[in-house]
């Protein structure tokens, strides 16, 4: 039995993280959810599981929450300070963080340094942060979990014996680490709607057009970081610090089927994959699980009924966002964190017709370029460089903050 803190119960992972619980209620217990302000929701599922604690980080939502919850005898613990003291209740053991953005960061560092293992769905924590977590990850001796489909994938795929991943290893020299029996990860990338698409005009493309993904129905931010190939981008960062293996020895393929969610080649040629219908309590039932694997009613993929799979390059001279993350990830410090905090800024100005889409990657790569990197070595110095890119991002595209 797992006890189980979600961060971010009422978004989509969230909501498919208690499916996951509610199947499986002789192995995971929910003891804590936190949501930054849909109450309403949050307050049902914690009647629903029988949460005693829940936390709200908008601090207007948490004095509202506290007069429903009362009568339900639930404790509110308000604001960034109340989610992180969330992360670490004593009474978790594993903490499911799918809140939005690097606002992650502050309660995956509380759950760590309490001890907890922490199932990660917020990439940004990775991409932006990723030197500092997985030190703090290593001191504390705990695991960090992936939940997004494509590191789950490679983590599946990195479960022999001899080649354990460094996210769940409990120290970092030794024989037995994936870095040495690794040749490539593979990322498959569904496309979004223009990697099918010849002869676009960038310059031309809409908002509607965008954010028309041709397989999921996302949030809009993440739906045009598909639309750029800059989700591609991101996670490419994230597998690098899950998996201590340079940057350069990370591939990205365009897959539109989205039914092989990843891939490992090891060094002598043989390659794994892992499959599944495209269904996010997949990977969020195995880190919940792991290293155990529960039998539930889930699809099953049907391979002949499927029919082919196809896989290309992307064309990284129309898809710039992917040569960017490459340059910042080799840059290191803090340069993964201006790119992330820009990126934000771009998506939302051209959502608001301010700039257009191909202005996304030219604001990244300008605010790059003006970045003096630092070494990204404690919290401050993180949230400082994100700052300072989200203020040269509202400067440049004129968006107002």
């Amino acid at each position: 039995m797992k006890s189980l803190v979600i961060l971010g119960s009422t978004g989509s992972i969230g909501e498919n993280a208690l499916k996951v619980a509610g199947a499986l209620p002789q192995a995971i217990r929910i003891v804590g959810l936190s949501t930054r302000a849909n109450i309403t929701r949050v307050l049902d599922q914690a009647v629903q599981f029988g949460v005693r604690v829940i936390a709200v980080g908008d601090l207007a939502a948490a004095r509202e929450a506290e007069t429903l919850a009362r009568p339900h005898g639930i404790a509110v613990w308000p604001g960034p300070e109340g989610v992180a003291a969330l992360a670490a209740l004593a009474e978790a053991d594993t903490v499911l963080c799918a809140v939005v953005g690097l606002a992650g960061l502050r309660p995956v560092l509380a759950a760590l340094d309490a001890g907890h293992d922490v199932a990660l769905a917020t990439k940004e924590v990775l991409v932006a942060a990723g030197e500092l977590v997985m030190r703090r990850r290593a001191a504390a001796k705990v695991r960090l979990l992936p939940v997004d489909s494509e590191h789950s994938a490679m983590f599946q795929c990195l479960q022999a014996p001899s080649c354990q991943a460094a996210c769940v290893r409990d120290d970092d020299a030794g024989d037995g680490r994936a870095e040495d029996r690794v040749s490539r990860l593979l990322l498959t990338a569904s496309g979004g709607p223009f990697a099918l698409r010849p002869g676009v005009d960038f310059e031309r493309v809409t908002p509607e057009e965008a954010l028309a993904h041709p397989r999921w129905v996302m949030g809009r931010k993440v739906t045009i970081d598909s639309a750029t190939m800059m989700n591609k981008g991101l996670e490419l960062l994230e597998a690098h610090w899950l998996f201590n293996l340079p940057v350069r020895k990370i591939g990205v393929v365009v897959h539109p089927e989205s039914i092989v969610h990843s891939m490992v080649t090891f060094v002598d040629g043989s390659t794994l994959a892992q499959l599944s219908v495209p269904d996010m309590r997949f990977p969020i039932q195995y880190a919940l699980t792991w290293p155990e694997r529960c039998a539930v009613q889930m699809p099953q993929l049907d391979l002949a009924r499927q029919g082919s799979l196809t896989f290309f390059e992307p064309d990284e001279a129309r898809f710039h966002c992917l040569r960017l993350i490459r340059e910042a990830a080799e840059a290191g410090g803090t340069l993964p964190a201006v790119v992330n905090a820009v990126d934000e800024v771009a998506v939302e100005a051209f959502l608001t017709g301010v700039i257009p889409f191909a202005g996304i990657w030219r604001t990244v790569e300008c605010v790059m370029d003006a970045h003096t990197v630092r070494p990204c070595s404690d919290f401050g110095t993180v949230f400082e460089a994100d700052a300072w890119a989200r203020g040269q991002a509202y400067a440049l595209t004129g968006l107002k903050g």
